[in-house]
């Protein structure tokens, strides 16, 4: 996994994490955004906390939160390249889309900022869980429609640290992604949209080691974009069958499947197991088991049976983490080798 514990201020925790530091601005154009929708939320919602686990690092090419609250998203739809720009005002959020896949992005909005979860149905059971839920009453888990934005990124994950994977995907995705479609793509910092399958299917081989990817993961994603279609028509099913099907892709394991309809399904119940650090952060906040593994996590995590996914992040959000006692995994950038 690509260790998170609980959130630290200069950046995001993927799971758990909270996007909500302003970045570096979007230039100010005259571009005019091609729609425009406004939505009203049916209760509180935190932009950052909802849109948060879409965001893979600091420095993601394709996601950006700035100064005067908005969170700007490049990415691709099944009718093309789009970005969209959210902020709350006053009791209803504002989104803004540019590019080919505007139009889906703006019709998507309501899922994308959580209209299809139902948070009243969590009933917290542990003290730990209450107090992090009325601390953060916006939490709603996102639904972006999308499979491949989230499985790749995913993979890169797998068995390296954060730092690791958040570089190979910024490298990758800039070099190899396209400009995002308005304001977002140009300036000092530009945004970029993810490649297209057939361009991931084209990298180099040398271009995944100068990213840091090995073999394994490189191999794995591109088994995938081969078959990226069937991978898409999987947001259609449920989350138990998506997963199902995810994993026929030699290389996507439990651990990845729940990391991708966590997402693209907004699956409440799909907690992450095969992780290098969930499993201890949950036995420590539910039980004092610092040394908890994926069985103990589970037996843990019972109660919230239909919730387990929302009771982690509210334990992630919630900050009880034990501390460590043996050094961070070493980075190893296999792009000098």
């Amino acid at each position: 996994m690509a260790g998170r514990f609980a959130p630290r201020a200069a950046r995001t925790s993927v799971r758990g994490g909270h996007a909500g530091l302003p970045a570096a601005g979007i230039p100010r154009q005259a571009t005019a955004p091609a729609r425009v929708r406004r939505w009203t939320p049916g209760g509180p919602l935190d932009l950052g906390l909802v849109l948060g686990p879409l965001r893979r690092g600091p420095a993601d090419p394709t996601f950006r939160a700035t100064a005067d609250g908005s969170v700007w998203r490049a990415t691709r739809t099944p009718a093309g390249p789009g970005t969209l720009r959210v902020r709350a005002h006053g009791g209803e959020v504002l989104g803004e889309a540019w590019g080919p896949g505007a139009e889906w992005l703006l019709d998507g909005l309501p899922d994308l900022l959580g209209a299809a979860d139902d948070p009243d149905a969590f009933v917290p059971r542990h003290r730990v869980v209450a107090l992090a839920r009325h601390r953060r009453p916006g939490l709603r888990l996102t639904r972006t429609g999308l499979v491949l934005e989230s499985l790749i990124p995913s993979v890169l994950e797998q068995k390296v640290t954060t730092d690791e994977a958040y570089r190979a995907w910024r490298l990758l995705v800039r070099r190899f992604g396209e400009p995002a479609p308005g304001p977002a793509g140009t300036g000092e910092r530009p945004m970029s949209v993810m490649p297209a399958p057939r361009t991931w299917a084209l990298i180099p081989s040398w271009e995944w080691h100068r990213a840091g990817v090995d073999d394994k993961r490189a191999s794995t994603v591109l088994r995938a974009v081969r078959v990226a279609a069937r991978l898409e028509q999987s947001v259609r099913m449920p989350a138990a069958e998506a997963r199902a099907r995810l994993e026929v892709v030699p290389g996507v394991g439990p651990w990845t499947s729940a990391e991708v309809v966590q997402r693209s399904h907004g699956a409440a119940d799909a907690v992450t197991v095969g992780d290098l650090h969930l499993p201890r952060i949950v036995g420590f906040a539910l039980a004092g088991d610092r040394d908890a593994d994926d069985s103990v996590m589970l037996r843990l995590l019972e109660p919230y049976a239909g919730q387990r996914h929302r009771a982690a992040r509210l334990i992630l959000l919630s900050g009880v983490a034990p501390a460590r006692r043996v050094p961070k995994m070493p980075r190893v950038d296999i792009g000098l080798l």
